[in-house]
C-alpha cells in the first residue's frame, strides 16, 4: 500500500490519548501540532518535549510542534483530529468551526452517546458541520502503549471511503496497522457500551469473583451492545471486530482500563466520588452508563448489564443487589 504524501494534521485535545496519537502521526512523518485548552501545560510540553501529565515516558518526535494558537494549527492542516470526552465534543466542535477551512477533513476519538440529545459523536458533527468529510478512529488500544510504539491495530470508520483509507494510511507504520470500516454507526456504538460493560466487570473482580463470571459479563455485554446497535443501524459484523469485541475485551481485562479500575474500586466497597477521584482522569463510562440507558430505554432494547451498572453508579443501588438482580433474570433463549 502507498504511503500518502506528508500531509500537515492538527490534533485538539492534549490528553493521554490525543498526545498519543499525535505522536503516532509524527512518528510517520506528518508535520503534527498538538492543541489543547491548559495553556500552562502546553508551554511545559513545548519545553520538555513530552506530555509529563499523562504520558511522561513518551518523548515527541522532531515532526511534532506543541500549537500556541488554535486557528493557526488549524489553517495550516489538512486535517484535524479531536481528541477529548465525550461531554466536551460539542463544545470542541463549535470553537474550532470558525477555523475551519472549506476542505479540512474532521476526525475524532471521542466515544460515547451526548447526554443531552443522545447523539454519537459522528451526528454532532454532521448537525454542527454538516456533509464535510468525518471519520472515528477506534479500537482496543491503550494511549501510553501507542505513545511508547508497542503493536497496535485499530478501527479508522468514514463514509467516505477516500478519507479513511488516506488516515489509515497516515497512522500506519511499523508498528501500528489501521483498518477501514464504513459502519460509523456500528463502530460507534461499541465504544460507547464497552465503557460501561467495563465498569461492570471491574466491578464483578473488585467482589471477588472468578474468571466465569468476567467472561460471562463480556460475552452478554456484546449481545446489549449487539441489539443496540442493530436497533441503531449498524451491521451486525461490525461488533466482531475491533472496535467491537477487540475494545471490550480489552477494557474489561486490563488494568491500564479506567473504567474497570473504577469499577474494581466500587467492588471493593469505594464510594463513587473515592473511586473517580483515584483515577485522576475521566471515567467515560459514568456519563456513558445515563446515555446509553437512556437510548435503550428509548429504543425499548433490553440492556440489563448496562441497566444494572448505571443503577449502582446513579442511583445509590449496592453491588450485591444489582449481581443478584442479574442472576435472577427469567430464564432466555441465548440467541435472544
Amino acid at each position: 500500500m502507498p504511503r500518502p504524501s506528508a500531509e500537515p494534521m492538527t490534533v485538539i485535545g492534549a490528553g493521554s490519548w490525543g498526545t498519543a496519537l499525535a505522536i503516532q502521526l509524527a512518528r510517520e512523518g506528518h508535520p503534527t501540532q498538538l492543541w489543547g485548552r491548559d495553556g500552562v501545560q502546553l508551554d511545559a510540553m513545548r519545553r520538555t518535549r513530552r506530555n509529563a501529565r499523562y504520558l511522561p515516558d513518551a518523548g515527541f518526535p522532531d515532526t511534532l510542534q506543541v500549537a500556541g494558537d488554535l486557528r493557526e494549527a488549524l489553517e495550516a492542516a489538512r486535517d484535524a483530529l479531536i481528541a477529548v470526552p465525550s461531554h466536551a465534543f460539542r463544545a470542541t466542535l463549535e470553537s474550532i468551526k470558525p477555523f475551519l477551512g472549506p476542505d479540512t477533513r474532521i476526525a475524532w476519538a471521542t466515544k460515547g452517546f451526548e447526554i443531552a440529545t443522545g447523539l454519537l459523536p459522528h451526528q454532532i458533527a454532521h448537525e454542527l458541520l454538516g456533509a464535510r468529510p468525518g471519520a472515528v478512529l477506534s479500537g482496543p488500544t491503550f494511549a501510553k502503549e501507542v505513545g511508547a510504539g508497542l503493536p497496535t491495530a485499530m478501527t479508522v470508520a468514514s463514509r467516505d471511503e477516500r478519507f479513511a483509507k488516506e488516515l489509515a494510511r497516515s497512522l500506519s507504520g511499523p508498528n501500528f496497522r489501521a483498518y477501514t470500516q464504513t459502519d460509523i454507526m456500528g463502530v460507534e456504538v461499541g465504544g460507547a457500551v464497552k465503557n460501561v460493560i467495563a465498569i461492570g466487570s471491574g466491578i464483578a473482580d473488585g467482589m471477588g469473583f472468578g474468571a466465569n463470571t468476567r467472561v460471562a459479563l463480556i460475552t452478554r455485554g456484546l449481545a446489549e451492545m449487539m441489539r443496540l446497535g442493530v436497533k441503531l443501524g449498524a451491521a451486525r459484523e461490525t461488533f466482531m471486530g475491533l472496535a467491537g469485541l477487540g475494545d471490550l475485551v480489552l477494557t474489561c481485562t486490563d488494568d491500564q482500563s479506567r473504567n474497570r479500575r473504577f469499577g474494581m474500586a466500587l467492588g471493593r466497597g469505594q464510594s463513587i466520588s473515592h473511586a473517580a477521584d483515584a483515577i485522576h482522569q475521566v471515567v467515560e463510562g459514568l456519563p456513558a452508563a445515563r446515555a446509553v440507558c437512556a437510548v435503550a430505554q428509548r429504543l425499548t432494547v433490553d440492556m440489563p448489564i448496562c441497566q444494572e451498572v448505571y443503577r449502582v453508579t446513579h442511583e445509590g443501588k449496592p453491588v450485591q443487589a444489582a449481581v443478584q438482580a442479574l442472576m435472577g433474570r427469567e430464564m432466555r433463549s441465548e440467541t435472544e
